[in-house]
């Protein structure tokens, strides 16, 4: 059991969030969208938001700035932190106007708002589970988009819904978070998404 946890942990890390959205975006739209403007989103999104992420924990890890992948000390949270605000800025600002899509403009401005939430925490010498900040980003993304496009996608939802609480059981069996860390990160994950639903809903 505790290996199947561990594997969870690692399989639904922060790290995919805005890869999976943004491949749940594309399966979940009735809009035409082109391979060029797919593959115009969805490569130079995994690049800089999972290949260069991996790099720069590996140099970080051999700065000895950050021990190990869950980054689970205050303090060793914040480079990530700020390598991750500034890759998704890069993605807002030069990926997405080449290939301009409402949905995941705002989509990736929630999760710069959320990221930015978890590290104006940090200073306040909190912590927020980054984990469920993640699936708590894509369940509300998936509600939005199922409301916007008129589209039942009841069952896909109870799938993140049913993860979301899997993820949320792993981090407290590993002991990485507490109940209130896990319900912080949640809410900001979805709270975040929900503010910019009035800008393309």
């Amino acid at each position: 059991m505790g290996k199947f946890l561990k594997l969870v942990s690692l399989v639904f890390h922060p790290l995919f969030v805005p890869i999976v959205g943004t491949l749940t975006y594309f399966i979940i739209t009735p809009k035409y969208s082109p391979l060029e403007i797919q593959g115009g989103n969805v490569l130079p999104i995994f690049i800089l938001t999972v290949i260069i992420p991996i790099i720069s924990f590996l140099i970080l890890r051999n700065l000895g700035l950050v021990t190990n992948i869950h980054i689970p000390d205050i303090r060793e949270r914040k480079y990530p932190l700020y390598i991750n605000i500034l890759l998704l800025f890069l993605i807002l600002y030069k990926v997405i106007p080449n290939n301009y899509i409402v949905e995941l403009y705002y989509f990736f401005l929630g999760l710069i708002a959320a990221s930015m939430t978890a590290l104006l925490l940090l200073f306040l010498n909190l912590k927020c589970s980054m984990h469920l900040m993640g699936m708590g980003s894509l369940l509300m993304f998936m509600i939005s988009l199922s409301v916007h496009f008129e589209i039942n996608i009841t069952i896909a939802l109870s799938i993140i819904t049913l993860l979301t609480g899997l993820v949320a059981s792993s981090r407290l069996y590993l002991k990485a978070h507490s109940k209130a860390e896990l319900f912080i990160g949640l809410c900001i994950g979805m709270t975040t998404q929900l503010l910019t639903v009035k800008f393309w809903l």
